[in-house]
């Protein structure tokens, strides 16, 4: 992915089966984690995912 400005990049983790996704997102507007509803390949069915630093 190309960086543009001041985003970065962030994974978003299934903590329960370690499913995660990896997408980018604003600090300066939004400040607090994210928790977003996304289909996990692994369990057929939606889940929540949290925010995670990439490695």
């Amino acid at each position: 992915m190309a960086m543009h400005g001041k985003r970065i990049l962030i994974k978003m983790v299934n903590k329960a089966t370690g499913t995660f996704y990896v997408t980018v997102k604003n600090p300066k507007n939004t400040t607090d984690k994210l928790k977003l509803k996304k289909y996990d390949k692994k369990t057929r069915k939606v889940e929540e995912f949290v925010e995670d630093k990439v490695k």
